[in-house]
Order: C-alpha cells, then sequence, then structure tokens
C-alpha cells in the first residue's frame, strides 16, 4: 500500500508523473540535507528543517511546477509570481524536455537563501 506521498507520484498520469519523479529527483540532489515529506496535501521539500520549495500541479496550464518557498526573493524570468506574495513557480510541460541546467541554477539560487 502506497503513503500520500507514494500516491501523489504514482497516481498520475504520464508523461507527468515522470516529470515529476525526474524533479522530486534534481530537488534530492541539490544537498545531502534536503528531505522529502507530505505536508499540507503536497510533496514539500525541507532544506534543514526548513521549507524550500514543492511540487504541484497548475490548475489552469494542467503542467506540473515547482513552488519555490521565498521566490519573491529571487530574480529569474522563468518564475511566475501570479498571485502569490511569498512564493514563485517554475512551471514546467511535461511534453518538453526537460531544461535540467536551469531548473538546477534556480535551486540552487534558492538553497543559496
Amino acid at each position: 500500500m502506497l503513503n500520500p506521498l507514494e500516491s501523489f507520484y504514482f497516481g498520475k498520469e504520464e508523461p507527468i508523473r515522470s516529470c515529476l519523479l525526474t524533479l522530486r529527483e534534481l530537488i534530492l540532489k541539490q544537498n545531502s540535507r534536503m528531505t522529502a515529506e507530505w505536508k499540507y496535501g503536497m510533496p514539500f521539500f525541507y532544506f534543514k528543517g526548513k521549507m524550500y520549495c514543492y511540487l504541484w500541479i497548475h490548475k489552469k496550464h494542467g503542467h506540473p511546477y515547482i513552488g519555490i518557498a521565498n521566490g519573491n526573493k529571487l530574480d529569474h524570468p522563468a518564475l511566475l509570481a501570479e498571485k502569490r506574495a511569498r512564493m514563485k513557480i517554475l512551471l514546467i510541460d511535461p511534453n518538453k524536455d526537460l531544461e535540467v541546467e536551469m531548473i538546477e541554477n534556480i535551486l540552487q539560487q534558492a538553497l543559496n537563501l
């Protein structure tokens, strides 16, 4: 039986499932002190016990995204604030190749906050 965190990933259809699992791995490999937890009904990632980012599916676009805690302190053209005050999101098209270098760059900038 899957726990809620596993169910989130494996309950999705392809290509969204693979995209989310790849994003999960990219996030976790940023630092050995990164942890994945099920909080607020979604997969959250914490760095040294502090909120770092989360994964979710955009309601309007239907695409996965990385929500970055304190994203309002980051300035990158790929990040969207929408109506969020503190968070910014990085929308990912699961039907295209991931821009791994750009994603890792943004994740490292967020880690440096």
